[in-house]
């Protein structure tokens, strides 16, 4: 795991030491951020079930000013401050170990609006269209910001949940689906 362009371009992401979370590939990733991107001029991302914080840090390092990384899994956090801090990252960053539904709520009571949503549940586990309802819940998207959603390949998401439209939707692969809401 890489970082593939911007500041940090090259330089390596620690994985969790894990079988439970399967990182972001460099492919998807370059092509995730070359629809969104690729490089931002500032802005505010939310990285949900961020695992080792790949995505997030990728953000960072394409001009995204500040990144909150929120997972429960204690490996995933440990992680995520080591990614960061080997990355010289902590300033832009926000780390919390808790549930996403719990993070969005403390980020609507903050006012917090993001330019980008990451969000990478483990695959089956957590309904797409509940977190897209609670993003809207809490109005946590910026206008003309993006909702990213990786998902296993076969699971088919809405054209529309909450107020959100399908923007783009991929397959990479056998098994990496990324949608994509505005």
């Amino acid at each position: 795991m890489r970082v593939i362009a911007g500041e940090h371009k090259g330089r390596q992401l620690r994985p969790v030491p894990n079988k439970l979370t399967r990182p972001t590939t460099d492919k998807v990733k370059e092509a995730l951020f070359q629809i969104i991107g690729p490089f931002f001029e500032g802005g505010q991302a939310l990285d949900l079930f961020a695992g080792s914080g790949g995505l997030g840090i990728e953000a960072i390092s394409r001009g995204i000013e500040k990144c909150i990384f929120v997972d429960k899994h204690p490996k995933a956090i440990q992680t995520i401050h080591e990614n960061l801090e080997t990355l010289k990252l902590s300033e832009n960053a926000e780390v919390f170990r808790t549930d996403a539904f719990r993070a969005m709520k403390a980020a609507g009571k903050r006012g917090l609006k993001f330019d980008l949503i990451f969000l990478d549940p483990p695959y089956k586990k957590v309904s797409y269209v509940k977190l897209l309802e609670k993003i809207q819940e809490e109005s946590l998207l910026q206008n003309g910001g993006f909702v990213i959603c990786e998902h296993d390949a076969k699971e088919v998401l809405p054209d529309q949940a909450a107020d959100f439209q399908l923007y783009k939707h991929d397959i990479y692969g056998s098994s990496i689906g990324i949608s994509m809401y505005r």
